[in-house]
């Protein structure tokens, strides 16, 4: 028997043609404008159709933020020095962020990201901070303080001015530089002789 086809299917849509174009709407105006009948109209479809790739606009939301983190470069597996692989990984996330300026509220309101993407890039820091002496709970407790201080820097980065007059912003090159330096300052308490590795 032919297994029957979702609404989705029968509309021709992908998860991927979906994720695009709730990004664009989030891009062209905003969080409160990204709702599912909006969505389903500039998809040119029923909004039950959309059910078939997601289950609410929660869902599409962290769906959206872990498919913009597919762009983030890991290290490469066999790099030597763990360090630097995470320093490659926070800086290829940043960069990230600051091309997708219009997520990085979202990322601060969700706290990050949740999905396949997430999961992979936590695997990898984690493997490196296992590498770099660093495991169990502290571990895990210097994968939050690092994804936090690249989400809060982006978010400091990307940040609108609150009026015309409010003085001239801090160049996008010193603002990187800033981050590299904090970047490194961090990576070195952390996998320092005195950090605090736990079990």
């Amino acid at each position: 028997m032919e297994k029957r086809r979702t609404p989705g299917q029968r509309a021709g849509l992908s998860r991927a043609r979906v994720l695009a174009t709730a990004h664009q709407l989030l891009a062209e105006s905003g969080l409160d404008a990204l709702t599912m009948r909006a969505l389903a109209e500039r998809l040119e479809v029923a909004p039950n159709a959309l059910y078939s790739h997601v289950a609410s606009k929660t869902t599409l939301i962290d769906d959206v933020l872990d498919d913009v983190l597919d762009e983030v470069e890991a290290p490469a597996a066999d790099i030597e020095d763990p360090t630097a692989g995470l320093h490659e990984l926070m800086a290829s996330t940043y960069q990230v962020l600051l091309a997708h300026r219009d997520l990085v509220p979202l990322y601060l309101a969700r706290q990050g990201a949740r999905g396949p993407n997430a999961q992979r890039l936590g695997e990898i820091m984690l493997d490196l901070l296992a590498r770099a002496g660093v495991s169990g709970t502290a571990a895990h407790e210097a994968l939050r303080v690092l994804i936090v201080y690249t989400i809060g820097f982006a978010a400091f980065a990307t940040r609108p001015p609150i009026h015309p007059g409010a003085g001239s912003p801090v160049p996008a090159e010193e603002l990187s530089e800033n981050f590299d330096s904090g970047l490194r300052w961090l990576l070195a308490g952390i996998a320092g002789p005195t950090a605090r590795h736990t079990d």
